[in-house]
């Protein structure tokens, strides 16, 4: 790797121009495109601290051999050629979105003699008017069918209209008026694209003009009594109206927008759009992006907005509304090119309230679903999953492959309710059944290091302890804190080992060096030889091997990091779980639970007649025996308790802060 300092600028070289620079690697490939209002500031960036930097980012200038850059006029320029270059050169390091499924679309092919309405997937062509996205191909089948009765627009392939047109005589679609014929000559090729251009003022959000004029012509059909007629022109109607009815109505029929949301993590992000055309979302599509450089939302949406809005051809598709999470760095001048694109104004908003933030809301949802599902299938893949084990293995240097992961992960707030969890992989999937989670005894306050080196203690003695005692391993944890019940290492009817039966291949704590230590020291002090340790760091770049001055980086979207990633997650997603409930039972917890026999339903009592602690504190022992199920003894303990064997004087008031010392008057 080169030595960014080799090829730094010379001081005074860089202008302070707007404009885009480019980093070359050594066989001239550009490695990375960027932008910058001022190209001195943005490039001495990189090379002032070193150190300082995202891991990614050194990775990226270790990777470059030199730089160079364009200055350009404005902003809105510096936008345009960093995405035609992002595009010609295609950067490594540069965010690439990729669709996570190909969605199909429904299109009309304008650009032939006689139209055809179809579904298309991949790449748009040049002059085909395109509606959706949609999730489901069938989602566009049941809109065409109810449409063709009201547009008879031709749908059939090109060998098809062919064979019909050298038969003279139509298809089925054409006996039953959902065709209009066009191969046998029954409308002119004039006729019919009129038609296809109806369609597509329907698909457009152009839809009441059409049903409006279908009501008349049945209100005049009927007039003249040709009920036939009218009862046809009725059944276009409610067609149309069941078409509509599939296009959820979420604001005013002037609402033009599209809604766009991100779920992301240190790898990767999902992205999801809604496209919302005269107030009803007309179709949705999302994509996954690996993050190579470190960025943060605004930069995921400025790079958005380009690569899917900049190909748009004479800005067919860009509507006069995108609400984002969050604003790009330059979204004036991002917001100028979009309008320059679409030949109107375009707007770039983030919802702060009302239906367009709930809106948002839903699709960050659905984002976030996306991105789980993205990470499910790839964890799931058979192939996948081994390749990722052996990819660990290689880089930790391990006599096997790790079949059996744990990792462990601490979580407190501001050193109160410390708890730790256990999650166990087995051949790269979660066992959920062997999860463990563990309330940190001998450690005070917030200290990783320590509480690390408790649980990994406890977790080995109890094996220790039960191989010693049985030659089979023990439940670990505590008892009374598993996810899932278990009592003992042996099934009683089966004979057959229980969780825990062998010890893992690595253990993984989440943390550096100094956790990695502690959990190295903790085996060491109980002999355990056989487990490998390391430490993931807070980037997820960084593998930690005990003594070692550097960490063992994994490739990126490696298959091996993946699992890393994951396993680190459903550590943490744990332990905070865990933390939570632990929390809000102290939270919830009050000086009623040490009353010796005081159940929960006389405590609920208590509080209800009394309203709160404080009152009940105030209130005498005859007070007290009047609430329903105390008696007076019972009383008596109560206010005991509560005032350190303290009575209050008989008939003072609750809350009036009389107690048997009197007052001082």
């Amino acid at each position: 790797m080169a030595d960014p300092a080799t090829y730094r600028p010379a001081p005074g070289s860089i202008p302070e121009d707007p404009g885009v620079y480019r980093f070359r690697d050594a066989g001239g490939r550009v490695v990375y495109v960027g932008k910058a209002k001022s190209l001195r500031s943005r490039l001495n960036s990189y090379f002032a601290d070193f150190a300082g930097l995202h891991p990614r980012t050194q990775t990226m200038l270790q990777t470059a051999a030199r730089v160079d850059w364009t200055v350009v006029g404005t902003e809105v320029e510096a936008l345009q050629l960093e995405y035609s270059w992002i595009k010609e050169f295609d950067p490594r390091f540069n965010v690439r979105y990729r669709d996570d499924k190909s969605y199909p679309y429904l299109a009309v092919t304008l650009n032939e003699e006689f139209p055809r309405v179809m579904v298309m997937r991949g790449a748009k062509r040049r002059g085909v008017r395109y509606f959706g996205p949609y999730s489901h191909a069938w989602a566009i089948r049941e809109t065409v069918d109810q449409l063709l009765r009201v547009f008879p627009v031709r749908t059939c392939s090109a060998g098809v209209f062919k064979r019909q047109h050298q038969l003279d005589r139509p298809c089925l679609l054409g006996y039953i008026d959902k065709c209009s014929a066009p191969c046998v000559g029954r409308v002119s090729p004039d006729e019919h694209r009129l038609l296809a251009e109806e369609f597509s003022d329907f698909m457009a959000g152009n839809t009441t003009r059409f049903i409006r004029r279908l009501e008349r012509d049945m209100r005049e059909a009927a007039a003249s009594q040709e009920y036939e007629r009218a009862a046809r022109l009725r059944d276009d109607v409610r067609a149309l109206e069941r078409a509509l009815e599939k296009q959820t109505v979420v604001f005013g029929d002037s609402t033009d927008c599209d809604v766009v949301a991100f779920a992301q993590d240190e790898l990767e992000a999902a992205v999801q759009v809604f496209y919302v055309r005269g107030g009803r979302i007309r179709g949705r599509r999302g994509w996954v992006v690996d993050k190579v450089e470190d960025v943060t939302t605004g930069d995921l949406v400025e790079q958005f907005l380009m690569q899917i809005y900049a190909e748009a051809e004479g800005g067919q598709g860009i509507p006069r509304e995108v609400l984002v999470p969050e604003l790009p760095p330059d979204h004036e001048a991002m917001a100028e090119l979009l309008g320059e694109q679409r030949g109107g104004p375009v707007g770039l908003r983030v919802p702060r309230r009302g239906d367009k933030k709930t809106l948002l809301e839903t699709v960050e949802r659905n984002a976030l679903e996306a991105l789980k599902q993205h990470k499910t299938r790839r964890a799931s893949d058979l192939t996948t999953r081994s390749r990722a084990l052996q990819e660990i293995q290689d880089a930790l240097e391990l006599d096997d492959a790790p079949l059996r992961i744990e990792c462990y992960d601490v979580s407190n707030l501001q050193g109160t309710n410390v708890v730790a969890s256990m999650v166990v992989f087995e051949d790269g999937l979660a066992r959920k059944s062997e999860y463990r989670r563990f309330t940190i005894k001998a450690v005070e306050g917030q200290d990783d290091v320590r509480s690390i080196h408790e649980v990994i203690t406890r977790r080995f003695r109890r094996y220790l302890a039960e191989r010693e005692k049985t030659g089979e391993l023990d439940v670990l944890g505590d008892p009374d804190e598993t996810e899932a019940g278990a009592h003992g290492p042996v099934d009683p009817e089966t004979g057959r080992p229980r969780k825990f039966a062998y010890p893992p291949n690595l253990v993984l704590v989440d943390g550096g060096p100094p956790q990695v230590a502690a959990a190295q020291r903790a085996l060491d002090e109980l002999g355990v030889e056989d487990v490998a340790v390391a430490g993931i760091a807070k980037r997820l770049e960084e593998l930690w091997l005990p003594g070692d001055d550097d960490p063992v980086i994994l490739p990126r979207n490696s298959e091996g990091m993946y699992l890393v990633q994951r396993v680190r997650d459903e550590a943490h997603r744990f332990a905070i779980t865990f933390h939570r409930q632990r929390r809000s039972k102290a939270m919830t917890a009050s000086e009623l639970d040490g009353v010796p026999g005081l159940g929960p339903a006389r405590r609920t009592a208590l509080l209800k007649h009394f309203g709160s602690v404080k009152r009940l504190r105030a209130a005498t022992p005859e007070q007290i025996a009047e609430v329903p199920g105390i008696g007076a003894r019972s009383a008596e303990t109560i206010a005991a308790a509560l005032h350190g064997g303290t009575v209050p004087v008989a008939g003072a008031r609750p809350g009036s802060g009389e107690d048997a010392r009197g007052s001082d008057g």
